[in-house]
């Protein structure tokens, strides 16, 4: 093995941008050559991604994935830097297959809010040695910054149902326990949807007692300033802010939300309707770039 130095990996990471790890490769691969190590990263792409790791990835795609037997879903959200490359066959491949990835990875179960670091980006990955790998040479052939943003994956209590929008920017994914089947499939893709619309707004909770407390709690504040500038008397001022408060409740809640096909039904209807022992466990909602 060729002998360098700490210096050097250092001056490598300075020229190219690349890892540290990447660096001692190259370096070791190339008999501590500072040019040599700098053209091998470039031909794999290496110091190219690293370089563009800075780069905004906003625009990319969220793709869903459900098992045959409806009993698993999966949500990945990949990004890119422009809306072009977001619309590039092989960066929608290279979503499902990723999809497919974190469907097989058994371990995932729920949102993982952040994947750089998580699991999914250490297993094998088409020609790879793993994900992360696979995506820092694809950055690298496209010529933009591509990251894996978040995933998730949802089952094993009953059915699982996705629905994703045209634009491929808004995506859901809906568990629901107690029922199985072909028709609690359409259901949860039903109830997806609705989640996907965001309407009256984004739901919060599958419950009321899932609703965050601080977020009631500053609701209630709110509410309570604004009802006492009206100069009402005190027992009508309560009245006011609990009804403001049940409202927020209904709006904030899926299950209390009314259908957006059809206000005079609620969520909770569209369960009902599965039997007496159905109910919805969990949900995810993925909108580009946003939280």
């Amino acid at each position: 093995m060729a002998a360098f130095t700490a210096k050097d990996v250092s001056a490598l990471r300075q020229r190219t941008g690349a890892g540290m790890m990447d660096c001692k490769k190259a370096l070791e691969e190339n008999e501590g050559d500072l040019e040599k190590s700098i053209e091998w990263l470039r031909k794999k792409g290496i110091a190219k991604a690293e370089t563009r790791a800075g780069r905004a990835a906003t625009e990319g795609k969220i793709v869903a994935l459900t098992s045959p037997d409806g009993k698993t879903g999966v949500l990945v959200e990949l990004n890119s830097e422009t809306d072009f490359v977001a619309r590039n066959e092989a960066f929608g491949q290279t979503a499902y297959q990723i999809a497919t990835a974190v469907h097989d990875h058994k371990e995932t179960d729920g949102i993982v809010a952040n994947a750089e670091g998580s699991p999914i980006m250490a297993v094998a990955f088409g020609d790879s040695a793993n994900l992360a790998e696979a995506l820092k040479m694809l950055t690298g052939t496209i010529g933009e910054n591509i990251v894996l943003r978040r995933y998730a994956r949802l089952g094993g209590q009953g059915a699982v149902g996705s629905y994703v929008h045209h634009n491929g920017k808004v995506a859901a994914l809906v568990e629901l326990a107690g029922a199985s089947g072909e028709e609690a499939q359409k259901v949860a893709s039903t109830i997806a949807e609705h989640v996907a619309a965001g309407v009256p707004t984004v739901p919060v909770a599958v419950t009321r007692a899932d609703v965050p407390a601080a977020l009631v709690d500053r609701e209630r504040r709110i509410v309570s300033e604004q009802s006492a500038a009206s100069g009402k008397p005190a027992n009508i001022i309560q009245k006011m802010v609990e009804g403001r408060i049940d409202k927020f409740y209904r709006e904030v809640t899926l299950l209390d939300q009314p259908w957006v096909r059809d206000e005079s039904k609620t969520i909770r209807d569209l369960v009902k309707a599965l039997g007496p022992d159905a109910s919805i466990r969990r949900f995810a909602r993925f909108q580009l770039g946003q939280e």
